[in-house]
């Protein structure tokens, strides 16, 4: 069993959002997850790219920003200006999403693909072979700390199966309300990104990271 957990800063201190972020180096983590918003495609907001920027001076740490945002294309160029390694995109959000997906590795980013509880695998079928990731939303996006809802184990489970049948390599991620309970049948089902927030960053964020890494081997 063999996994990443991947620490959403959206449920971080932004008190000490340094101090942080040197905390998860220092306790091995090599990926962070950033949650771009924009109170349209989400009811929430949250950091923009002058903070992604400021924290990349100060961090090595991969940095996959996820934009919960419609017409993500407008904003592509801002994340790799601001430091992003790869860039997950809304199925939901884009008109065209192959021509997204071709504009963010023309940019030298991994491109990943985030699909809401509700969206069918089948959305992302014809796009498969140019795709780095798909995220899978395990909570309906736009707020932390909210519950795994529990039937999305099965849809963990038919992703790994449908990028088999497919012959894609892409990763599978998933994002809400990962804990330390469930993170063990995430990966047994096929997960192998584990966006976790708030049961990292409450609490002690070092001990918590070690469970982790503890769980997902």
């Amino acid at each position: 069993m063999t996994g990443m957990i991947a620490p959403s800063i959206l449920s971080a201190d932004f008190k000490c959002l340094e101090k942080q972020l040197r905390g998860l180096e220092d306790a091995g983590i090599k990926k962070i997850h950033i949650d771009v918003m924009d109170g349209v495609f989400v009811p929430n907001l949250s950091i923009g790219f002058p903070v992604i920027s400021a924290i990349r001076s100060c961090s090595d740490m991969e940095f996959d920003v996820h934009f919960m945002i419609e017409n993500p294309e407008r904003f592509i160029k801002n994340a790799v200006l601001a430091g992003a390694n790869s860039i997950t995109i809304h199925q939901e959000a884009c008109r065209h999403l192959q021509r997204t997906i071709q504009e963010i590795k023309e940019n030298r980013c991994h491109a990943g693909v985030a699909l809401n509880p509700a969206t069918s695998l089948e959305t992302l079928r014809y796009v498969l072979q140019d795709v780095d990731q798909i995220l899978l939303m395990t909570v309906n996006p736009g707020f932390g700390g909210q519950k795994f809802i529990s039937g999305m184990m099965q849809k963990i489970r038919e992703c790994k199966r449908f990028l088999q049948a497919a012959g894609c390599s892409a990763l599978i991620g998933v994002d809400g309300g990962i804990t330390m309970e469930n993170a063990a049948e995430c990966i047994q089902y096929g997960a192998t990104i584990l966006v976790a927030g708030s049961s990292i960053f409450q609490g002690n964020i070092q001990e918590n990271i070690k469970q982790f890494q503890k769980i997902v081997g």
